[in-house]
């Protein structure tokens, strides 16, 4: 499976509940703070919930 650095661009300040909760599950707790995934299903539905907040770069 590929990997993929996940970059938190803007912030989850008055986000709806489920997108606080999977920023937070991607372990992303700040603005620019970066992780890098192994790509799965289960990791592509997140950046799809959160797409509009979040880069991602393949690796």
């Amino acid at each position: 499976m590929a990997e993929v650095k996940i970059t938190l661009k803007r912030s989850v300040i008055g986000r709806p509940q489920d997108q606080i909760a999977t920023a937070k599950a991607l372990d992303l707790t700040k603005p620019n703070r970066s992780v890098v995934k192994t790509r799965n299903e289960a990791i592509d539905g997140m950046l799809k919930k959160i797409a509009h907040l979040v880069a991602v770069e393949e690796l």
